[in-house]
């Protein structure tokens, strides 16, 4: 009798145990259950508001004065700030014509619009003849969007409307701006200049995000793909470095030469354009010549640049000049660009790895060797000045000339390669592009510049003899 009371107890406890599991079991489905709908409904709602679009949008515009922004590079005028607190409305008039209504909060500020404004010129689009290659699209938009692209519009342009306020916008304003920043996908600013003493001087500057449900649709529109294949690397910073380039697929090579080329490493550092107003967020000491720029105890560093678009002295962007520390050879080509039927020219830099002893290469390809500005060296911000990368358009543009020249049908292209062929991140080495001229004196010199992170000063000087 007892070994049966036992039994019974011992199939009670059992059976007790089983149903105890059974509702932990349920209550533990039941509590995923709840925290996975809890997490979709969350992320539902992230996508819905992240890229919500309407015809007419209001959105968030950040001003900042001297004091809060004491690392601004521009020249200022001393109207800056005067005509601040003004809000943004973004009017979709088709799928890639945009308005941009800035209106005043006050009496004295006029109300601006630039309208009218083709945005398949400024959301990042690849040219046809690299969508058969992955890896060449990739560079291409990820250079796109890392690129400044600030197109102006003088005055009396006609996507520009000016109405109200006390008369000094209406009569003063020289030059209004729209810019691309060169960070993730929707940092853009707008710009507006006055003239004092026959300088433009940056009056107002005002920072906003493009609404990205609208960005996603330009982008897919023009390039005919679904965002969703880039949209991690357009919206955040992923270095695709090691891509493997072929550049047999941008351009055929006619003949080829070697040229006399020097870079004279005593030569004093040149400034002017906009790398003199940039002194600021250039953080060094004792540069006097360019081999200072190459010696590893200057250590030069840079203000980033960051979202939403403006520079932070206490964050340092760093280099990596010793990849292309010692100037080998240069060379030019007659090519002929894919998507062209002009014969064109290349330029080959060999650039040495002053730690590896890699040997790694600079291409500047496209161009026409016949239309590249004659200038001084003072001038040198004049010449051809243009960003790294495939398909794109200069750093500062007038809207007229972007509309004539579509930054998908250049044959231009700048790359650095390493030994391999494969791509180096210019932007973490802090190289932002190239200047050219051909010299004033000499039309057999071609003068080539490098620029820095964020074009904050030239870090070399080359001098290449065509003949």
């Amino acid at each position: 009798m007892k070994n049966n009371l036992a039994t019974q107890k011992k199939a009670s406890i059992l059976l007790l145990d089983k149903i105890n599991l059974l509702v932990t079991n349920k209550k533990i489905w039941f509590s995923t259950f709840i925290i996975f709908f809890g997490l979709l409904g969350l992320g539902t709602f992230w996508f819905i508001s992240r890229y919500k679009i309407d015809n007419q949008m209001t959105v968030k515009l950040q001003e900042l004065s001297n004091a809060e922004y004491p690392a601004n590079p521009a020249q200022l005028s001393k109207n800056f700030h005067r005509y601040s607190n003004r809000k943004l409305t973004i009017i979709k008039r088709d799928d890639t014509h945009f308005d941009f209504v800035l209106e005043p909060t006050n009496e004295k500020t006029a109300k601006i619009v630039i309208k009218n404004v083709d945005l398949k010129l400024l959301v990042p689009q690849a040219p046809k003849w690299v969508k058969a290659d992955k890896n060449l699209e990739l560079i291409a938009f990820t250079d796109r969007e890392w690129n400044r692209q600030q197109v102006s519009f003088p005055a009396d342009s006609k996507n520009i409307e000016i109405t109200g306020g006390d008369g000094f916008e209406k009569q003063n304003v020289v030059e209004f701006a729209l810019a691309n920043n060169c960070l993730n996908a929707g940092f853009w600013e707008v710009l507006f200049f006055t003239k004092e003493n026959n300088n433009k001087s940056l009056y107002y500057q005002g920072w906003f995000t493009f609404p990205l449900g609208h960005y996603k649709n330009i982008f897919e529109k023009s390039n005919k793909i679904y965002y969703w294949e880039y949209w991690w690397r357009l919206e955040h910073w992923q270095d695709p470095s090691g891509t493997l380039i072929n550049l047999n697929l941008l351009r055929k090579v006619i003949d080829q030469k070697e040229v006399i080329a020097e870079f004279p490493l005593n030569e004093r550092i040149i400034s002017a354009g906009e790398q003199s107003r940039k002194i600021r967020t250039t953080l060094s000491n004792n540069l006097t010549v360019w081999k200072d720029i190459y010696n590893s105890e200057n250590k030069i560093k840079f203000a980033t640049f960051r979202p939403p678009g403006f520079y932070d002295a206490n964050q340092l962007w760093e280099n990596q000049y010793w990849r292309i520390g010692k100037f080998e050879k240069a060379s030019v080509r007659n090519i002929q660009p894919v998507g062209t039927q002009q014969n064109l020219q290349e330029i080959e830099l060999v650039l040495k790895d002053t730690k590896s002893g890699e040997e790694n290469k600079l291409f500047i390809s496209g161009i026409n060797l016949q239309k590249i500005p004659t200038l001084s060296t003072e001038e040198y911000y004049k010449g051809l000045y243009m960003p790294m990368g495939i398909g794109i358009p200069p750093f500062y543009q007038s809207y007229e000339e972007l509309t004539k020249n579509h930054p998908d049908k250049s044959p231009y292209f700048s790359l650095l390669l390493d030994s391999k062929g494969k791509w180096i991140d210019h932007h973490r080495l802090a190289l932002d592009g190239v200047v050219m001229h051909i010299d004033k004196d000499n039309p057999s010199l071609l003068h080539i510049y490098l620029l820095s992170y964020e074009r904050n000063t030239l870090i070399a000087h080359l001098l290449l003899n065509l003949k």
